[in-house]
Parts: structure tokens; sequence; C-alpha cells
């Protein structure tokens, strides 16, 4: 078999692997999302965080699930490099439960990202590392927010990021749905505000 060869079935068993993985993640299959690492290990650069271990990786499954129950994927492209297969794809959902210590707006996103699939030598999957733009997504969730309690919606979710507190002197006003909007109504169904890039 010859080296070219070879590299072309690594990436097309590569390319396998991290297709199943989203697939299986928007079906909300987490017993085989996590089939597909030896050791689940997620990395979410822009927030810091790090979920090691079976675990740990359900429960950060868990928790956005509960803030966009309908989290899905649109990919835009696939490539191979050494070590690690890299998808560029837009996440999508609609915020239907607490994220972090923010509450639910009913608002839509659309966020362009950029995730590495690092292989080992072995060619098993190690880590899933995430890059994306918080604000982008953020502005997004926050569409139709009082411009009065944004400093405590967002506060609250820095509260909610590891090594910070929310401040003290903030409160986030909601209804027992979730966030109230302008003149007390409940945020519009379906209201989009889409990224651009």
């Amino acid at each position: 078999m010859t080296s070219t060869s070879a590299s072309t079935d690594i990436q097309a068993r590569r390319e396998k692997i991290v297709l199943d993985h989203f697939a299986d993640e928007t079906r909300q299959d987490f017993d085989a999302v996590l089939s597909t690492f030896p050791h689940p290990h997620y990395e979410l650069i822009p927030t810091g965080e790090v979920h090691d271990g079976n675990d740990t990786v359900r429960g950060y499954y868990a928790e956005t699930r509960k803030a966009f129950p309908d989290q899905r994927h649109e990919i835009i492209q696939l490539r191979h490099t050494a070590d690690a297969g890299v998808v560029e794809f837009w996440l999508l959902g609609t915020h239907r439960g607490p994220l972090k210590n923010l509450p639910p707006t009913g608002n839509t996103f659309r966020c362009r990202m950029i995730a590495l699939f690092i292989f080992d030598a072995n060619e098993q999957l190690v880590c899933e590392r995430v890059y994306f733009d918080t604000l982008t997504m953020i502005k997004q969730l926050l569409v139709g927010v009082p411009p009065q309690a944004l400093p405590a919606l967002v506060g609250g979710l820095l509260g909610g990021l590891p090594g910070r507190g929310p401040p003290s002197h903030t409160r986030a006003a909601t209804s027992p749905g979730g966030l109230t909007h302008e003149r007390g109504r409940p945020p519009r169904a379906g209201l989009q505000a889409h990224c651009r890039l």
C-alpha cells in the first residue's frame, strides 16, 4: 500500500468517525457519541471549559440540550491535517432552558464554529476542541431584551463561567417561563437573528 492510499484510508476512517459523531449529537444519541472516544474529552476554548471523562461530558450534553433542546449542526466543510479532522460548521438552536445563569429567551441562534477532532498515533479520537465567538451567540440570544436588563443577564452569564461569580448588585427580571422582555411580554416564538460572516 502506498503512503498516499494509506493516508486516504486514514482520512476516510477519521471522516466517518467525525460525521457519525455529529449525526449522533444531533439525534441526541449520546451513548453513540461517547463511543467515538476511548476517553471522552471536550475543550471549549472561548469559555475555558474542559469536560473530561464520561460523566462530565454527559453532564455537558445534558446542560446544553436543556438550554437548546433542538441544537443541531450544518457542516460547511471538513478538512484533514496530519493528526486531526477540522470541521467548519453552523451550530443552531432555540434557547428554551437556562444557559449557565441566563434564563431562557426563546430566541434562536446561528453561530459559525470550528471543531478540531484530534486523533492519537493509534487513530483514536482523543479530543474535540471547539472554537467560536461567544459574542455572536450571546447577541442573538439577547435580541429583544430591554437594555436595563442586560447588565444583570450578562453578569449572570459570566457568573456561570468557571472561576467567576455574578455581580452581587445585579438581578435579572424573569417571569415563570423565563425572561420577561420589554413591555412584560415573553419573547416572540421563532425570533431569528443570524450571524453572517
